[in-house]
């Protein structure tokens, strides 16, 4: 078993995650009849979106021998309706710093794009991913 998932009333849910007990709260967003006061289950969808693409990117770096602390991802969601669904989830990932040469980078992209959840979700959403290497 993955996690247990209690629905607490007014359109909010417990979350546990079984191994580790942490728990995530979820509500309906405020543009579905929701209070909007914590991720949605879409939110989260995009969000696994991102921290996948960053796991797996931390990964291959521990495999090279270079370090991704400080990388951050920005995560925006694009909803669609008849049905309902996510359309589009955009991830600007920005790096801290820019000294990796080109093959070291396109490494990294393959690596994020090609993550276990981007390769879960349907084909008809779009993933619009935008890589940052700052100069520092």
């Amino acid at each position: 078993m993955t996690s247990s998932i209690e629905y607490q009333g007014n359109l909010r849910t417990v979350c546990i995650h079984l191994q580790s007990n942490n728990q995530i709260i979820t509500d309906a967003p405020t543009d579905n009849h929701g209070k909007g006061e914590a991720f949605s289950p879409t939110d989260l969808v995009a969000t696994a979106l991102g921290t996948c693409m960053v796991t797996v990117m931390g990964i291959k770096a521990n495999s090279i021998g270079i370090e991704l602390e400080g990388t951050t991802a920005m995560v925006n969601k694009v909803m669609a309706s008849n049905p309902r669904r996510i359309a589009k989830v955009e991830i600007t990932i920005t790096f801290p710093q820019n000294k990796w040469d080109d093959a070291t980078k396109n490494a990294l992209e393959k690596t994020a794009l090609h993550c276990p959840v981007a390769k879960s979700l349907h084909p008809d959403l779009e993933q619009v991913v935008e890589f940052e290497f700052n100069h520092h």
